[in-house]
């Protein structure tokens, strides 16, 4: 028996449950199809919670260990347990999980398990191991997610060559931890690992490590690195990598020439690709190009009643990138009267120590789109809270045009960078001037004053610098 609702939406990651929620909030009759026992998608059980969820582990690490600088005693060398890391790990993922099925049964949505692949533009299967059922549906929302990205240099192996989601699950501390691949992912797990005390080597292709935010703080980011401990290799590739009994052999191709090397584990961070196999899409007659899903402003594919977002469409694959084209999704097929979204706003954040985040155009990127850029920044050394913290690494960035002063682009490294960047967010959001934002009154002492600061630099008017 076939079943006739208004939407069906095709996974539960961050994307889909938020498009499955708002469609419901706007009095669609919704389902939502997920294949894993749980909602949250890779965000919630294999990236975003539990991977910061390790991240914190190694902050609480590092403290812990120059506690004494701040007149805090302990006895002995702190060390992890890695079983009650865990374990907490655990317990925040699945508070997180509870937290998802609670709004879905409180937004009445009809949650199904099982695969869900398309049966032709408005028909969807779901098929478990003991029942399947079919729903036509108005509309359909394809958020299915990705998946690591396999290297045939480096072929996993579950131990010794691991993907991310292999790494979470690991038992040890690797003695000597290679990462191929200097993006976001790259640079967390290496961050982490340094700080458990793994010997860590981060191999990357191009110039430079997290190469999508601006040069400035890509280069501190590599300094730091290396003043941790960190062996940071660019313009290098994986030439081969064979796993043996007791690691992995790798032949390494660098500016200074081939490295054989040996390692305890080799992370492959290399990216992600979509999961787009088995979800129906040629039956559909949605379109791929490039291994996306092509859609236009309103998340909207070849089929207008077929929609996508999230890791299945060429735009940047986050979590929040996907929450908001879910939205923009459910409120375009309710008829709401939305806007696409501007891409050029979202925020990119990478956990690691130090942190990295930015929002808005690279200095780069600003002079390529023919903006008369001027630059401020600020160095967190200068910040009397940063003083208190122990935590005086890193700089604030800010990028903005010459003529009417319109702020282009925040970027920041160091203490709790991924919370600062969020007034930089609203502040391009409502087209501010940089001169506005130093004039807006920020309490003393905070992280904080970091932004106006840089925006009295932008405009040649800095005090504390």
């Amino acid at each position: 028996m076939t079943r006739s609702v208004d939407v069906v939406v095709i996974g539960g990651g961050p994307g889909g449950y938020v498009a499955a929620i708002r469609a419901a909030q706007l009095g669609l009759e919704t389902v939502i199809v997920e294949k894993d026992p749980e909602l949250g998608g890779t965000c919630l059980h294999r990236g975003c919670i539990p991977t910061k969820a390790w991240l914190h582990t190694a902050e609480v690490l590092d403290g812990a260990r120059h506690a004494s600088d701040f007149g805090v005693m302990i006895e002995g060398s702190p060390s992890v347990d890695l079983e009650r890391a865990a374990s907490y790990r655990g317990k925040v993922v699945s508070k997180n999980a509870r937290g998802v099925a609670h709004l879905i049964k409180k937004n009445g949505v009809e949650r199904v398990h099982g695969w869900g692949s398309l049966d032709g533009a408005n028909r969807v299967r779901v098929r478990a191991e003991d029942a399947e059922q079919a729903f036509r549906a108005r509309n359909v929302v394809i958020a299915t997610g990705s998946v690591p990205r396999p290297f045939p240099l480096a072929p996993t192996d579950g131990r010794h060559i691991v993907d991310s989601d292999q790494l979470l699950e690991m038992d040890r501390v690797p003695e000597s931890l290679l990462v191929l691949g200097g993006g976001a992912v790259g640079c967390e797990f290496a961050s982490v690992f340094a700080s458990l005390g793994s010997d860590v080597t981060l191999v990357e292709l191009l110039p430079h490590l997290v190469p999508q935010e601006d040069d400035d703080v890509s280069a501190e980011l590599e300094k730091s690195f290396r003043r941790r401990g960190i062996e940071v290799l660019t313009n290098s590739r994986l030439v081969s990598a064979t796993p043996g009994a007791a690691g992995a052999s790798v032949k390494l191709s660098t500016p200074d020439g081939e490295l054989d090397r040996s390692f305890d584990v080799v992370l492959v961070a290399i990216g992600r690709q979509a999961v787009l196999e088995g979800v129906g899409l040629e039956e559909a007659g949605v379109s791929v190009e490039n291994g996306f899903v092509t859609v236009n402003e309103w998340m909207q594919t070849s089929q207008p009643s077929v929609y996508a977002i999230g890791d299945v469409v060429a735009t940047p694959w986050l979590a929040h990138v996907a929450s908001a084209e879910g939205m923009l999704a459910a409120e375009h097929m309710a008829g709401e009267d939305c806007s696409p979204i501007n891409y050029d706003l979202v925020p990119s954040c990478t956990y690691c120590s130090p942190e990295v985040a930015s929002v808005g155009l690279t200095e780069r990127e600003a002079r390529a789109r023919g903006y008369d850029v001027e630059t401020g920044r600020f160095p967190f050394a200068a910040s009397g809270k940063a003083a208190i913290l122990g935590r005086g690494d890193g700089f604030v960035k800010l990028i903005r045009e010459r003529r009417y002063d319109e702020l282009l682009g925040a970027h920041i490294i160091g203490p709790h960078a991924t919370d600062l960047v969020a007034e930089a967010c609203v502040a391009l959001r409502l087209e501010s001037t940089t001169e506005e934002l130093f004039r807006a009154m920020h309490a003393h002492p905070t992280l904080s004053e970091v932004i106006p600061e840089a925006a009295m630099v932008a405009l040649g008017r800095g005090v504390h610098v």
